[in-house]
């Protein structure tokens, strides 16, 4: 696999072979097997060319790593000891690659749901003077603007 995703491109038996047998000697037929037996489990997909096939990546190396860190995370029965236990083996150049995939994923969300806390504090500071003075009954169905659940006092903070 190694060899086509680093071609990025559709390549054939004869192609991976002669590139392999740079580094060691090794048999047609057995990269001929292997580039089957990777069709066959459905990683890479073949078409017909001439006599010979052309193989191709199903998915990128990057897409299949993280098929596997899902596979391991979703095997585990403590997922956030796994994730503890991960990044304490991560380097520190992984953990900053971590980092920077965090604030791209935040960075892809809605631009409304990161407005929405500024928008809600500015909407219910109103409310909340109003509520400081008003009875406890009103108090309690106007709710405060720090996040308190539904129905609590706005002044039973001890504000």
């Amino acid at each position: 696999m190694t060899r086509v995703w680093e071609w990025n491109r559709p390549v054939t038996v004869r192609e991976v072979l002669e590139d392999l047998q740079k580094e060691r000697s090794i048999a047609y037929t057995t990269v001929m097997t292997v580039l089957d037996n990777l069709h066959q489990k459905g990683w890479v997909r073949r078409e017909a060319e001439g006599r010979a096939y052309r193989y191709e990546a199903v998915s990128t190396r990057a897409a299949y790593a993280a098929a596997l860190m899902n596979e391991a995370w979703s095997a585990s029965d403590n997922p956030a000891a796994a994730l503890v236990a991960f990044f304490g083996m991560m380097s520190p150049e992984q953990r900053q690659a971590l980092r920077d995939a965090v604030r791209m994923v935040q960075i892809d969300e809605p631009a409304e749901a990161a407005e929405q806390p500024a928008q809600e504090t500015e909407e219910t500071a109103p409310a909340e003077e109003r509520t400081a003075q008003a009875a406890p009954e009103e108090a309690d169905e106007a709710g405060s603007a720090e996040g308190d659940e539904p129905g609590a006092s706005a002044t039973g903070k001890g504000r």
